[in-house]
This record gives structure tokens, sequence and C-alpha cells, in this order.
């Protein structure tokens, strides 16, 4: 019956898995080399000399159809899943997941106006859209012997990557109140491996006493319609398969950003000369109001080798114990059903995103900071991975070894989630979701992050000329 299931929902267990990374701490202004990931312009006019990540991970996910108690679940070795948690099945259910690790990372200054990091990151995301819940909560709770389903359209795509960037920031505009700079990063693209089903116009009948059983008696049967595309970058089916990381899995990524910044006190920060010493003020924000915006993940990467095969299900009583009798869910398909095309190579596309920033610095030390991550792939093209919309609301205290931070976010598929997190020294840490999973019994989304770096500010260039101009 699991491979039925299988065949049905194609991947639909997605949905299960609790996808943005390092929320609330790119957004701040001591994020240094990490914020480069967001927006390459945030590196030039810094607060730093130089910065260096060591490393730093980020956990992401969310979805509409499962939510449970996280930290009830956590904490209790005897929390069943099935019977505690809640369910929230509709005719079109997704689910995302997203792992960012920041390896080792610099950026340093060229000269007033000019900058360059140097970045490394492995990234992993899985999406799964557009999976039929109800048809799914029948078969998991067996409200039914005999059961039909209709999932239309729908896919499921993953993929994992290791990327290094090589980011170029510089001034565009200095003048009064007007201060713009702009920056590109490129990218070098490494796949370790990706997979993806789609389904078109599928039904599937389930006659839990449908066909003649070998042995004698009768045993399920499975009638279907409609078309699968099942694609890989390698052939993972095989009996004892061993992974062997891709060959020929290369591709180029671009990000794209641009930052504005209103400075109506620009004349407090005017660089002047004082022996021996020439003071531009950079350990200072000198902004009342900072916006942003940027273009990630422009890109693709080449599996040459990648396959991928189109199948026809249109089939009348399959039985289940034809189904059971195979290996793996390719030989379903490949033996059970008819392949009408083949194909070698294909494109997995990066999660390209528009990102938005809004900054205002409103009294000494505090900030108030908006910003929405919009998704720039359309969740029904194929082998293409999809950020999780997101509109965040965040204030912080921010300062140089010390930034606390309690970001307010609408998140796509998990609802509104609260959060909170720090940077103290070298450490950074957060959640944009700990308070809503420790107050919710209805979780459906969770992340979390933590990480290492090694910071190396600007000094203080006139110990007289602090100036507290948003007082």
């Amino acid at each position: 019956m699991r491979k039925i299931i299988l065949l049905m929902v194609l991947l639909g267990a997605f949905c299960h898995v609790k996808a943005q990374s390092f929320i609330g701490f790119l957004t701040e202004n001591y994020a240094g080399v990490n914020s480069v990931v967001v927006n390459p312009a945030n590196i030039v006019d810094s607060r730093f000399k130089t910065d260096i990540n060591l490393v730093g991970i980020s956990v992401f996910g969310g979805n509409d159809y499962y939510n449970l108690n996280i930290i009830k679940a956590i904490k209790d070795d005897d929390y069943n899943f099935d019977v505690e948690s809640r369910f929230t099945p509709k005719i079109n259910n997704n689910g995302a997941v997203n792992i960012d690790v920041m390896g080792p990372s610099f950026m340093f200054n060229i000269n007033d106006n000019n900058s360059i990091a140097v970045f490394t990151r492995a990234r992993s995301f899985v999406n799964a859209n557009g999976i039929n819940g109800r048809n799914l909560y029948a078969i998991d709770e067996n409200l039914s012997n005999d059961f039909i389903v209709n999932e239309d359209d729908f896919n499921a795509f993953g993929q994992t990557w290791a990327e290094i960037g090589l980011s170029y920031a510089r001034v565009l505009v200095n003048e009064r109140e007007t201060f713009l700079k702009g920056g590109i990063s490129l990218k070098y693209l490494k796949g370790g491996g990706s997979a993806y089903v789609a389904g078109r116009n599928i039904t599937v009948v389930y006659d839990e006493e449908g066909a003649i059983h070998s042995g004698g008696g009768t045993t399920g049967s499975v009638s279907s319609t409609g078309e699968i595309i099942y694609g890989r970058f390698d052939d993972f089916d095989i009996e004892d398969y061993e992974y062997e990381f891709p060959k020929n899995a290369i591709g180029l990524g671009v990000d794209i950003g641009i930052i504005y910044e209103w400075r109506p006190q620009y004349g407090a920060y005017k660089p002047r000369k004082v022996w021996p010493d020439r003071l531009t003020y950079k350990e200072q924000n000198k902004y009342k109001l900072k916006l942003g915006f940027s273009i990630t993940d422009i890109g693709y990467i080449n599996y040459k080798n990648g396959m991928e095969d189109l199948y026809d299900i249109t089939n009348a009583n399959v039985s289940e114990e034809a189904i059971d009798n195979e290996d793996n869910f390719y030989d379903v398909l490949n033996n059970l059903y008819t392949l009408t095309n083949s194909a070698i190579g294909y494109k997995a596309i990066l999660p390209t995103a528009l990102h938005l920033n809004a900054d205002w610095h409103y009294t000494n030390n505090f900030y108030l900071n908006f910003n929405a991550d919009v998704a720039l792939t359309g969740k029904n093209q194929l082998h293409t991975s999809k950020v999780t919309n997101i509109i965040s609301l965040t204030p912080r205290f921010e300062s140089k070894t010390f930034s606390f931070y309690t970001p307010l976010s609408l998140v796509q598929y998990a609802g509104f989630q609260a959060g909170a997190g720090l940077r103290l020294g070298p450490l950074y840490l957060g959640s944009s979701s700990v308070f809503t999973n420790l107050l919710s019994n209805k979780s459906r989304g969770a992340n979390f992050y933590i990480g290492f770096k090694m910071p190396f500010f600007h000094g203080k260039t006139d110990k007289g000329s602090n100036c507290n101009c948003y007082q």
C-alpha cells in the first residue's frame, strides 16, 4: 500500500517538512560579509574595515498542511504526531524547506568608495506545490477502504549545491542628503544533486478488492490517468546505489543590488582634515532612512547527464500485488506504465528572488526595519526552486558589539510568526519563529540560525564628535 500512496501523491510527504536565511540578522548594519547574500551593495561604506565569517547555518521551512506543538514534540519522547498534531488539508497544499550554510567568507574595503567580498555557501532547497492535501489526509486516516485521488497538476523539486562568490560594490552618489551605492556578485555553482517529479491531470482510483491475487482471493487495484514527468541527476533508483558527486553539473549565478540613504544631517559627517588623519566617520550610521533593492540567484545549474522521463500512467486495474512486487518508484513507472519520451540533460533553476528593504533610524541605537522577500520563479515551473514569500517588520537595538531584534513576519504557508535574534561579539543566533513555536499548539513553520565571525570595526575617528543626530 505504501507504493500506491507514493504513486498517488508523488512525494506529497514533502509537505510534512518544516523554507530565507538568517532572518533579522541580515538587515542590521553589523551583519558584515553575511549581508552580501541578500544585497551585494551592503559591503561598501560599512561599519567594518574587514569582516570574516567563520561559519553560519540557517534552517527555515513551512507548510500549510501539517502543524504541531514543536516544543512539546521536542521535549516529549512519547509525543504522538498523528494524534496530537493538526492537519489543514486543502485541494492545493504546499511546503518548502531551505538549509543554508555560509562557510569561510570575508570582505574588506579597497578605499572609501570601493569594497570587495569573497564568500562560500552550501545550500539545499525542497519545494512541493499543488499537493491535494484532502486526498493525502484521507489516505493517512484510512477514511475509506476505496478512494479516488484527483491531483490535477502538481510538482515537487529538490536540489543541493555549493557556491563560491566574488562581490564588488562601490559608492555611486554622495551629494549632500543623497547617498547611493550599488553592488554585484558573480557566483560559480557546483551541483550536488537534484530530483523532481510533476503530474499533469492525474486521477487515481483505488478499489480494495478490484483484482485477483496470484495466490487466490482478491487484492487491491489501481486505475489511473494522466502524465508523470520524472527527472533526476543520476540513476539512484538502482539497487545498491552509492552516491557520487555529479561530475557534469556546474553553473553560474548573479546577484545585483542598490541601496539609497537619506542623510538629512549630512553636514555633521562632512569629511575634514585633522592632523594626522582624515576624519570620515565611517564607524557611524549616517542615514535617517535607508532603502534597498536587490535581485538574487539569477542563474541555473546545468545537469548535462541528468535524466528526464515522461510517462503516460493511463492504465486500468493494476493490481496492488504487481505494484508491491516492484523494487522502487522508477520500476513501478517503467514496468507498469508507458514511457512516451526520454531526454538527457536539464537545467536546475535557482530560487531567483526580489528583496525590498526599508530601514528607519528613529533615535540613538534604535531602528525599525521593513523587509520583503518575493519569489520570482513560479511554483508551476519544472526543476525550479522557489523561495517562500515573506514580509517582516523588525524593531531592533543596534550597537557595535551587541544587537537585539524581534522580527514579526507573515510567512507564506506558515502564517504569522514572531521571533528574536541577537549578535554578541563574534556570535550571532536567532529564530524568527521562536515565540510562535513556544506559544502556539499549531505551528506550521520553524527556523533557526547560528554562526560565528571575526569583525574588525572602523575606529572612532574623533572622540569628541559622536553625533546623536536623531534623538
